[in-house]
């Protein structure tokens, strides 16, 4: 039996922001409470919306992982902390790459375990801002594949 179902196109927010919740509460440490407060007003109503998002489920048919692309950045990878390390990042990013053609992307500076993430699979560094896209003082690392 497979670890996970097909991915799929998936437009269900409500619990897309419960794995985001989840997922950036246990890799965004460097993010105070008020600002992941900030960041989850915002995911389902600002942010998802703007990108096309795939899923994929576990065996229990519940999303546990997902991406988001814009043209031609990863725009959000996330992981539930109870599904890490099972492969579904990895498979998401070899569909990005393989199906979508993308070759960028960003990620927060302090978020180590994104960093190594993407070095992994083979992203540089190929630049920095000082803040996010909101403006908020957690620089961006540019990645390119």
């Amino acid at each position: 039996m497979s670890i996970f179902k097909k991915i799929e196109r998936s437009r269900d927010y409500d619990s897309l922001t419960k794995v985001w919740l989840e997922s950036v509460k246990a890799t965004h440490d460097f993010l105070s409470e008020n600002d992941i407060e900030f960041y989850h007003r915002k995911i389902a109503s600002d942010y998802m919306p703007n990108v096309e998002i795939y899923t994929i489920k576990n065996c229990n048919d519940d999303p546990c992982a997902f991406i988001g692309l814009s043209h031609d950045n990863i725009e959000m990878l996330f992981v539930h902390p109870a599904e890490m390390s099972k492969g579904y990042g990895s498979t998401l990013l070899r569909f990005a790459i393989e199906e979508k053609g993308i070759r960028k992307t960003d990620v927060n500076e302090q978020n180590n375990q994104a960093r190594e993430f993407y070095h992994k699979h083979g992203f540089k560094i190929t630049g920095r801002s000082l803040t996010d896209g909101e403006g908020k003082p957690y620089p961006i690392l540019h990645l390119e594949l």
